[in-house]
């Protein structure tokens, strides 16, 4: 985490490092549960799938993407959950400064895994409905955008406010 102490102290005069973590959990704990609503409900849809009628019309390099696809969506959702398990281990250790550290990186590998589930569907329902170079076209689209929205855009904002 970059240090913005003194920024922090100019711009909250009175706020204790004690009250800028507990502030600091709340916005995160804020971030994972918009995160954690949409990787449940795609975790839940995918679990689902193979017990759909078509299920056993997918081909062999279908179901595997399926698998693959699934697998991370399980993943994303073990990361994103993750902090509420750590906090609840680390409650009344008086750890918040761990805490704080540990789930940040456990949400940004949370999206970064969920990023990737969503790119898996993307391709699987393209390959399905039009065929493979659909289904890897959909997928680079998504990639594109993904990054856009989730790295460009954040890295561009940031690098103007440090000027």
């Amino acid at each position: 985490m970059p240090d913005d102490s003194s920024w922090n102290a100019a711009a909250r005069p009175g706020e204790t490092a004690t009250e800028r973590l507990d502030r600091n959990w709340a916005d995160l704990l804020q971030e994972l549960r918009v995160s954690q609503t949409g990787v449940q409900l795609l975790t839940g849809l995918l679990l689902t799938v193979p017990f759909q009628s078509r299920f056993t019309d997918l081909v062999a390099h279908q179901r595997v993407l399926y698998l693959v696809t699934t697998c991370l969506a399980v993943l994303a959702t073990g990361l994103l959950i993750a902090p509420v398990l750590l906090h609840r281990v680390l409650f009344r250790r008086h750890a918040r400064r761990e805490l704080v550290a540990a789930a940040e990186r456990f949400a940004i590998a949370g999206l970064a895994v969920l990023g990737a589930s969503v790119l898996g569907v993307l391709g699987l329902i393209f390959d399905v409905v039009l065929g493979g170079a659909a289904g890897y076209l959909a997928a680079a689209a998504g990639l594109v955008v993904l990054v856009l929205l989730w790295v460009v855009v954040p890295l561009t904002i940031r690098r103007r406010l440090s000027r």
